[in-house]
């Protein structure tokens, strides 16, 4: 614990009605810290009781203008809601007057407030809208553990504000497992850390390894009965996602009775659901919580003893390529496991059971990754923008962005009209940015052609947001359907209302009385994910962006032409479609005109058969192909550079001449150097339009390149002034005393190019041949009259010398008829054998 020195502020006596809970031990030291240095780090494992007791003593702190506020952010709706609720009880309040929050879609405060807890989307919205933050005292930011892009760039704009505009705000972080060292030096050098201890309850850990091949489902379900059996009190049981869960409750539905209750929680059901699942159960009853990570912090489900711990989660994996974001299955890190198991020891000792072996836990991460890692930056990146920065990798982060994200987010918003090229913010930005909604459904209110369809987007916009991930149904047309006059309908109200609020600002004309179906309207927010069906299996769909999606093949979208994609799961070669709805060519025309294209696109058959189509694209996407005559053209020079790229060299009618030629121009790379390029193959390939594609202008076959325009285009890739070096420092031939032109063989691969040649031809030679200017000896490989090897040199003066006595011994009784002279140095070479008499 980090003493601090008495600071100007006091503590009210009235602290004797709360909680007897560990962060109280600290709570002087957090008040004088904050006095003294204005920003704090709080460490406090689960249960200290950090959320609940903190804010209300922070309260009471005299450096604390009466007039101004805390704002406490959660990083969940359920747990802002919980957190006020337990507050405003401690505080002997009507929840809404002293403790109130503030999230979409419900708001419960008043000008008494003094304590606002808000989710972290909501903070964002406040000091965009306020950076000054008046009336604002001091910031809390709660499970900043969870390290959520909200929480970061929240904090990032806090610090901003405080440095120039607050030196007065106090800014306290809050969190259970954390590198308090890490976060301390971003808030500054002198930044205090303060840590409370946590309640000593002991949590027995229990390891139920799961098998193999046994289902998630079944294994928390297994191990859930055991806990019954041989535990008392209630079971919070960590499930990655919904539809495990409801597997599991299926399989425990024999279970159920007077005195047990089985209550799934998950992030897309209501939050009035939501809260069924942390009620206190009543006497004598036990109760099954079957849980996603959601209830991981900032809640207490009072009555817990056991905890089982499938030690898995669902994270969302943004793909950049498809501007998509799906869900994983992957392995909780080590705080995430430790922070499970301490929900067992809230209120007394508890159980966690694991199921992995005991071993495994070392192989854990130690840490979730940060969000800003791994998601969609559009709305950061826009947010930015608002603030009035174009880089945000230059705000105080905990972690930069990544390069690569936020290109592809600039990508994504100058593409909607949010941003320009600049990346600064356009008017249309300004509508998208002040909308509390998702950025491409934000673009798709705000380019509604009247009031009244801007209210119909609105409304799909919140739909999709609010009430389509809780249900089934993937057809948004049935859904909205439903929200007008089926099951959903209570909840249609609630949602039209903030729909008129989210599109008052927009100056739009009077309703034109031509609505727009669904899918048209959607094409404004994700026009990239038009899909058309592949062939005639239903429910097979390729988007726009290139990306394969599967529809139920018994589905009513299933056999529909086109459609468009709000929502999918899975990774590219198996996605799923999780919400969308039908379009027609028409609407696709109306809404995506500029963006279809019409090109002539040529194939190429195994044979190297042409074929070319008139075609209609949009993207990957061929909305339609009419066959054409074959007629030379850029897209014929294309396709047929492309087949090269794709199959290789040997497609090209090289005859010796060019392989020879290109061999020495590989020899001249690899042992002259520069300033000679690289004719390697994969070179060539790669580089094949710059060098091939201009000799094939008005062709349309390979075969009818010539022999003289297959040399010129592998001579244009040197610079003009090489050409007649080459025969110089790589002469294709060697002029022999016979005066005959004698091949030279080059390997790029070796040093020495060969001359082979009988060696009656070189009879009065006395230098050895050489090429590269002189500096690269020939090897000379030496044939007996039958062209057969005798011998390799390197030094033929010193052949002559040596070895020559031999060779010529042995020679002249196998060719008698042939000249074998002592000293060849002073016989005239010859190709024929001694004159008959």
């Amino acid at each position: 614990m980090l003493k601090q020195p008495a600071a100007n502020w006091s503590m009210s006596t009235s602290t004797d009605r709360w909680p007897p809970l560990p962060v109280t031990q600290v709570l002087n030291d957090l008040a004088a810290a904050l006095g003294h240095h204005h920003k704090t780090v709080l460490i406090a494992p689960p249960g200290a009781g950090k959320t609940t007791l903190v804010p209300l003593a922070l309260l009471q702190a005299d450096w604390l203008d009466p007039a101004k506020k805390i704002v406490v952010l959660e990083p969940r709706r359920l747990a802002a809601r919980a957190a006020a609720s337990r507050l405003a009880t401690l505080d002997r309040t009507r929840l809404g007057d002293r403790v109130g929050y503030r999230m979409r879609m419900d708001t419960k405060i008043s000008d008494n407030t003094r304590i606002e807890i808000v989710t972290e989307g909501v903070f964002t919205r406040m000091i965009l809208d306020d950076p000054a933050l008046e009336g604002v005292g001091c910031i809390v930011f709660d499970e900043f553990h969870e390290r959520s892009l909200d929480a970061d760039f929240g904090l990032a704009l806090a610090l901003e504000t405080q440095a120039a505009l607050r030196d007065d705000l106090r800014l306290l972080i809050m969190s259970a497992t954390l590198d308090g060292g890490r976060v301390a030096e971003l808030l500054g050098a002198d930044v205090p850390v303060i840590e409370s201890k946590g309640r000593a309850y002991p949590i027995e850990l229990v390891h139920r390894p799961r098998q193999p091949d046994q289902k998630v489902e079944d294994a928390v379900a297994a191990a859930i009965r055991f806990a019954l059996q041989n535990h008392t009190g209630s079971i919070l049981a960590f499930i990655p996602g919904r539809a495990e869960i409801e597997r599991t409750a299926q399989r425990l539905s024999s279970l159920t009775s007077d005195n047990l209750i089985i209550a799934p929680l998950f992030g897309a059901m209501d939050i009035k659901d939501q809260a069924i699942a942390i009620e206190t159960p009543p006497p004598g009853v036990r109760k099954i919580v079957l849980a996603t990570s959601i209830a991981q912090t900032s809640i207490t489900i009072d009555g817990v003893s056991v905890v089982i711990d499938s030690g898995l989660s669902r994270e969302p994996v943004f793909e950049p390529r498809y501007q998509t974001t799906r869900l994983e299955t992957v392995r909780v890190s080590k705080a995430t496991a430790d922070q499970r198991a301490g929900r067992a020891g809230r209120t007394g000792p508890g159980t966690a059971i694991r199921l992995w072996h005991e071993g495994q836990t070392r192989t854990l991460r130690p840490f979730d990754p940060p969000e800003i890692l791994r998601t969609d930056l559009s709305r950061f990146m826009l947010d930015a923008a608002s603030w009035g920065t174009s880089k945000p990798g230059q705000l105080p982060l905990l972690d930069l962005p990544p390069e690569a994200a936020l290109a592809q987010a600039r990508e994504n918003l100058v593409n909607l009209g949010a941003l320009n090229e600049q990346g600064q913010l356009t008017g249309k930005g300004k509508q998208i940015a002040a909308m509390p909604l998702p950025v491409n459904l934000a673009a798709m209110v705000s380019a509604a052609p009247d009031s009244e369809n801007a209210f119909q987007r609105a409304l799909l916009a919140l739909a999709i947001t609010h009430v389509a991930t809780t249900t089934r149904e993937i057809d948004l047309e049935t859904i909205m359907q439903d929200l007008e006059t089926g099951g959903l309908k209570k909840r249609r109200k609630p949602l039209a209302q903030r729909a008129r609020r989210i599109v008052s600002h927009l100056e739009l004309p009077e309703n034109d009385k031509n609505p727009q179906s669904i899918g048209r309207m959607l094409l404004d927010a994700y026009p990239d994910r038009v899909a058309m069906r592949r062939g005639a299996q239903a429910g097979d769909f390729l988007m726009a962006n290139g990306r394969g999606v599967a529809v139920d093949e018994h589905h009513r979208l299933a056999a529909e032409r086109f459609i468009i994609v709000a929502d999918l799961t899975g990774k590219a070669a198996r996605s799923r479609m999780l919400l969308g709805a039908s379009l027609t060519l028409n609407e696709l025309e109306e809404g995506l005109g500029t963006l279809i294209e019409e090109a002539t696109t040529v194939t190429i058959g195994p044979n190297g058969d042409l074929n070319a189509f008139r075609q209609r694209r949009l993207q990957a996407l061929v909305l339609s192909s009419q066959l054409m005559k074959l007629a030379p053209g850029p897209e014929i020079e294309a396709a047929l550079s492309q087949w090269v790229a794709d199959k290789g060299l040997d497609l090209l009618p090289f005859d010796d001449s060019h392989l020879r030629l290109l061999n020495r121009l590989r020899w001249l790379h690899r042992q002259v150097g520069a300033p000679w390029p690289d004719f390697d193959a994969p070179v060539l390939l790669e580089d094949i339009d710059q060098w091939l594609r201009p000799y094939l202008a008005g062709k349309t076959a390979l075969s009818q390149l010539t022999a003289a325009e297959l040399t010129a285009a592998l001579l244009g890739r040197i610079d003009y002034e090489l050409h007649v070096q080459i025969d110089t420092l790589a002469p294709a031939h060697f002029l022999l005393p016979t005066k005959r032109q004698a091949q030279l063989s080059y390997d790029p691969h070796k040093p020495q190019p060969i001359l082979s040649v009988r060696v009656q031809e070189l009879y009065g030679l006395a230098t050895h041949p050489t090429v590269n200017g002189g500096a690269t000896p020939l090897l000379i490989e030496l044939l007996s009259p039958a062209q057969r090897p005798i011998q390799t040199t390197n030094d033929l003066p010193g052949f002559w010398d040596g070895s020559w006595a031999d060779v010529r011994k042995e020679m002249r009784g196998r060719y008698p008829k042939h000249v074998w002279p002592e000293n060849p140095r002073a016989e005239a070479p010859t190709m024929r054998a001694k004159p008959r008499n």
